[in-house]
């Protein structure tokens, strides 16, 4: 699929507003490195590896605008603090001998180059841990939208796709912001490939009634022993898959992997606002004064990972990803 988030043109950054997709295709013109912050913040942009390429950019914006490094880091990182990508990214850029702005540009456009590559390569390595004709399930959204191209989790399934092996995909509506329904649905449709959208408490259904032959999930931060957070719903489908003894695979690229991190306990869950559970589309349909509690990332621990996949390599328990 030749879509991609983000576009560099004219000095300004360029972001498809993933929160009117797929109703609306509008494209943002941000200008300042708090613009992208706020995008970020704001779920514009959204997907561990496209967050990372963003504040890169943001980076660029700041060393142009000739703001302060250490003043654009900061309101960056504080965008969103589960996705280690953002940091990992602020990090590439801070380490620059140089804060010229051509300087910080070429390395924001190597980043999003190299997150291209870098996810076809995971596609390759694990599309062969695809079964033949397999019936693939998946969560949230991996794909094009969720990185600079092509996509993790969601790249596995289309280059298995393009090899012929995949014969279905469920696409969980991932709620409660339903990036499945509305993002992986919208990807799966423009690349002709046949799929269901499926409520979230369909999936042990499906599951037992031997409709499922693979899980994979993608990743917004994986700790040093394996452990993964992604979006709230995983760990649920970790889980389900496990007691089925279906296969569950984690897609990431080696950027996600965060090595200070020892465990899961370890890695800080977002909580957002209330009116994502409260509201849809700006409709109440909770009670006046109902209480939410609405954590936007779990936990799968990883004894419930059958492997982690990067653009490296395919990985196992125990991990050791030094190797």
């Amino acid at each position: 699929m030749s879509v991609q988030p983000l576009r560099w043109e004219d000095g300004k950054l360029l972001m498809l507003d993933q929160r009117l997709l797929p109703r609306r295709v509008v494209w943002l013109t941000l200008r300042t490195h708090a613009d992208v912050a706020e995008a970020i913040r704001g779920m514009a942009v959204r997907g561990a590896p496209a967050i990372g390429v963003a504040a890169a950019y943001g980076m660029a914006l700041a060393a142009q605008a000739g703001a302060d490094r250490q003043v654009a880091m900061a309101m960056l990182a504080a965008a969103r603090p589960t996705a280690v990508n953002l940091f990992w990214a602020l990090d590439r850029i801070a380490g620059l001998p140089s804060w010229e702005p051509d300087a910080v540009l070429a390395e924001a456009r190597r980043m999003e180059e190299e997150d291209v590559a870098c996810n076809r390569a995971i596609g390759r390595n694990g599309a062969a841990l695809v079964p033949e004709g397999a019936n693939v399930l998946t969560v949230c959204n991996t794909g094009s939208l969720a990185t600079a191209g092509y996509g993790t989790a969601l790249g596995v399934i289309r280059a298995a796709w393009e090899q012929g092996k995949v014969s279905f995909v469920y696409s969980c509506e991932t709620r409660p912001r339903l990036q499945g329904l509305r993002l992986t649905a919208w990807e799966l449709i423009q690349d002709k490939i046949p799929f269901a959208g499926i409520a979230d408490g369909a999936a042990g259904s499906l599951m037992r009634a031997g409709k499922i032959d693979l899980a994979i999930a993608g990743a917004d931060r994986i700790a040093a022993n394996g452990d993964t957070a992604n979006k709230i719903g995983t760990y649920s489908l970790a889980v389900l898959a496990r007691h089925h003894r279906i296969p569950f695979l984690v897609a990431a690229p080696s950027s996600t992997i965060d090595p200070k991190t020892a465990s899961g306990a370890q890695i800080p869950i977002e909580e957002r606002d209330e009116i994502e559970i409260t509201e849809i589309e700006g409709v109440k349909i909770a009670p006046e004064g109902c209480p939410v509690v609405n954590p936007s990332f779990d936990v799968t621990p990883s004894e419930l990972v059958d492997a982690i996949v990067t653009e490296k390599g395919v990985f196992r328990a125990p991990y050791n990803f030094a190797l």
